[in-house]
């Protein structure tokens, strides 16, 4: 079944799928891109620090030796030693510390581009207290490649080490008369040696595994077409609400239409159910305006107010058609038809000056 839903996920992930999987604090992530930086931050611990913290050893040392024929066994004296101790080892160890959990949060920033919080992953899931699920993540697909990955890093830190120690194995001879400082200054530099050969392994290797995960990461948030459809219902919104939205704004709209009816100069109709309100306003546009237009009942509610206000009202059934066909409310009357719509503008015109002049 898991095999057979896999094959109907057929459809990109959208957008809100991806945005809903982050805010769960699931990412394409990469942990060989976590090594790749804590082993940068490592080497670069030692070069920068490998010198004074040597020093720092040496110091700890000679005190812990020369006040050894002097320690009483006291709680006072037990005290005092262990707090130099622990200074001594945060003075040592605190800057690699630092680096290596600077290097961390860096990894994880550029991963994921930039910092994202989520609380999801601290919600407890408590299937995951099954034994049997977890005997399948344990042998699951991505618990083989990451037992693989493991074993190939092993396979290079041991190889890498191997040949770079084989390679000053007749400097260690004559260590033994040096001192600790140079002993520990012959360490380092090996260290380095190892730490550089395997980091440029590891970003080779990285930048193949992040690749991976991003290609698994889109693989697994891939939709079925249902699940398309089902998510635009959702995010498009309940159809009868839409519809209700759609009539409550094509009220308004109606209103605000109406409104502008007695403002007309004509109206023309066809007397069976169309009628265009249309305004001539010579100072602000150069050629009449469709106010108003309707079929049916909204028809007979515009020659209604236009009785209402006086507004003449002119039947011409091929004009009033193209008229309600072609041209919007707001718009004004295309070339083609400003002849007969002068026409008609004239003939009010006449008209209501005669009614004056009466």
């Amino acid at each position: 079944m898991a095999e057979d839903n896999k094959d109907q996920k057929t459809e990109e992930p959208s957008s809100k799928r991806i945005t809903d999987t982050e805010e769960k604090g699931n990412f394409a992530h990469s942990r060989e891109i976590n090594s790749s930086f804590i082993l940068l931050a490592a080497m670069s611990g030692f070069m920068m620090t490998g010198e004074q913290s040597t020093r720092n050893v040496m110091e700890s040392w000679h005190v812990m030796i020369s006040d050894a024929s002097a320690l009483q066994l006291s709680t006072e004296e037990l005290y005092k030693v262990t707090v130099n101790t622990m200074e001594s080892f945060l003075k040592i160890v605190g800057p690699f510390l630092a680096l290596i959990m600077f290097a961390g949060v860096a990894s994880n920033i550029v991963q994921i581009g930039g910092i994202r919080f989520s609380g999801h992953p601290l919600i407890p899931k408590f299937n995951k207290l099954n034994p049997l699920k977890g005997i399948g993540r344990i042998f699951s697909k991505n618990s083989v490649m990451e037992l693989f990955k493991s074993l190939f890093k092993v396979s290079v830190i041991s190889v890498a080490s191997y040949f770079t120690i084989k390679s000053h194995w007749h400097e260690i001879p004559p260590l033994m008369g040096l001192g600790v400082g140079g002993i520990l200054s012959f360490m380092g530099q090996v260290a380095i040696e190892i730490i550089f050969q395997v980091l440029v392994i590891m970003i080779f290797l990285s930048l193949l595994d992040f690749a991976f995960q991003k290609f698994t990461y889109k693989e697994n948030l891939r939709m079925t077409k249902q699940e398309v459809k089902e998510e635009r219902k959702e995010t498009d919104g309940n159809p009868q609400i839409k519809q209700r939205i759609r009539t409550a704004q094509m009220e308004m709209s109606r209103k605000r239409m109406m409104s502008a009816v007695p403002e007309a100069d004509v109206i023309v109709t066809n007397p069976t159910h169309i009628s265009v309100a249309i305004k001539y306003d010579v100072m602000n546009y150069a050629a009449p305006v469709v106010v108003a237009k309707g079929s049916g009942d909204i028809a007979m509610k515009i020659r209604e107010i236009a009785k209402e206000h006086g507004i003449p009202i002119v039947e011409d059934k091929p004009l009033a058609r193209v008229l309600n066909k072609t041209v919007e409310i707001g718009q004004m009357i295309p070339d083609n038809l400003f002849k007969a719509v002068a026409e008609i503008l004239a003939y009010v015109y006449r008209l209501k000056t005669g009614h004056s002049a009466r």
